[in-house]
């Protein structure tokens, strides 16, 4: 798969979601992890048993506006809103940075006027901030990656012999 993806949370508080979400940006195989205005520690994130810290490059920023990513990388909130676009209508960007709000709330208006694009998965109510991650990295895999095309029955591919 070609391009790159960072995912990050705004004011999450909550060690065992952040743990969990960059535990799976991890394994998605995400290039660097991110959080804004949280109230998190990486030594609380006892749920990252991958240990991505010692393996990626975090970037912790105070605010939306000391916020710094890399040339030509999309922002790209993931947020229930009613005119965000449907995940599964979602062209993924190469290049992306992916950023969920905290677990009580909402991305702040700061955050949403940085992003250049705003998904949301097409649910009945918000989901938690993990499963939202994964959700939206497994969606960014499974389009952007080279996997075999879904069959039209039931199954998964053949092995052609």
């Amino acid at each position: 798969m070609r391009g790159y993806f960072g995912f990050g949370a705004e004011g999450i508080s909550k060690p065992m979601n952040m743990g969990n979400l960059v535990r799976s940006a991890h394994a998605f195989g995400a290039k660097f992890v991110f959080t804004i205005s949280a109230h998190y520690s990486v030594r609380e994130g006892r749920s990252d048993t991958s240990k991505a810290p010692n393996h990626l490059p975090w970037y912790d920023w105070d605010s939306p506006e000391e916020m710094n990513l890399p040339d030509k990388c999309k922002l790209v909130g993931v947020e229930l809103v009613n005119d965000a676009i449907e995940l599964p209508s979602f062209h993924h960007p190469n290049q992306a940075a992916y950023i969920v709000g905290p677990e009580l709330g909402s991305l702040s208006k700061k955050i949403t006027e940085k992003c250049n694009y705003v998904i949301k998965i097409p649910t009945k109510f918000c989901l938690n901030v993990q499963i939202a991650g994964a959700i939206v990295m497994y969606d960014r895999i499974r389009t952007l990656g080279s996997f075999a095309t879904r069959p039209g029955l039931p199954g998964g591919p053949k092995n052609e012999k």
